[in-house]
């Protein structure tokens, strides 16, 4: 065997495993996100493009598209990871009447920038907040979040239970000892093989791995979470686990107005597979919110 062909031999071994760890990540990284119907590109020719300044280290960009009247009261969809805000296409090109709503693309996906993984969700609360600060209205937005989004919307109203209205944690993630971290994931975060795989991944990837410390530090926060809360989960989601109710029912005992929506059968992928259940609840939320002294 000559040298050329050893050298052909170990690039294609080397290719074989860069695609079988990416076959592996992927099932392991839509645990919290489907793209969803639609695209950026869909709602780019639907809706202008909104880009806000976020000051984080690095600086970050971050893009958003919006539809309904920039007078209501906001409601922001948070997708999961991978994903886009492209994941809540439906939701924006027919909003929930008398709702503005906005849904952006995370820091390391879409086109937001930087182009980089921001694993923690006090950096990803901070984009909430830049874009809650450069509302029009002054009414109390509504949260929602997917998945990842769960925790992250679920950090916000708990660093800022003056300046949210309700949130929907929808599928969410949020009890750490339901992480786990998979060897495989580990193996597609060092070189060579995390330079092969498409930036979603490897963004997702990075935010997964350190999911269960941020998720014990949020532990210690979610009692400060007073506004009204909807969770939405299907018994049979394989990707974050219905036991993560019963952490979430726990957690939120103190809270007033906590209300439980179990979608019997369903699977991970409810914002679009039970899209009228969502939108009811948001309508209902937001009816509960109007009502307040």
């Amino acid at each position: 065997m000559n040298e050329h062909t050893v050298s052909n031999t170990q690039k294609g071994s080397a290719r074989f495993v860069v695609i079988a760890i990416a076959s592996l990540l992927a099932p392991l990284l839509t645990a919290c996100q489907f793209a969803g119907p639609g695209g950026n590109d869909k709602l780019h020719r639907q809706f202008d493009r909104h880009v806000q300044k976020v000051e984080l280290e690095p600086p970050t960009q971050v893009s958003w598209f919006e539809a309904g009247p920039k007078d209501a009261r906001p409601v922001i969809y948070v997708h999961g990871t991978p994903g886009s805000a492209s994941a809540w296409t439906d939701y924006l090109t027919n909003p929930i009447n008398n709702l503005h709503a906005i849904a952006f693309d995370r820091p390391g996906f879409g086109i937001s920038t930087p182009n980089r993984a921001y694993p923690s969700l006090k950096d990803q609360a901070a984009v909430i907040d830049a874009l809650i600060q450069s509302q029009p209205s002054d009414l109390k937005p509504i949260l929602v979040g997917h998945s990842l989004g769960g925790p992250i919307v679920a950090r916000y109203a708990a660093d800022h239970p003056d300046r949210v209205g309700g949130i929907v944690l929808v599928a969410g993630s949020l009890d750490p000892g339901l992480e786990r971290v998979r060897p495989i994931q580990r193996v597609g975060c060092v070189p060579p093989f995390v330079w092969m795989l498409p930036s979603q991944l490897r963004n997702a990837n990075r935010e997964l791995i350190p999911l269960e410390p941020e998720l014990e530090d949020l532990e210690t926060v979610l009692g400060r979470i007073q506004c009204p809360i909807v969770i939405i989960h299907g018994t049979k989601d394989s990707l974050v686990p219905y036991a993560n109710v019963p952490f979430m029912e726990q957690k939120f005992a103190s809270n007033p107005s906590v209300r439980l929506i179990t979608i019997d059968g369903a699977n991970h992928f409810i914002p679009w597979t039970h899209e009228p259940v969502i939108r009811a609840a948001i309508s209902q939320l937001t009816d509960e919110i109007n009502t307040q002294p």
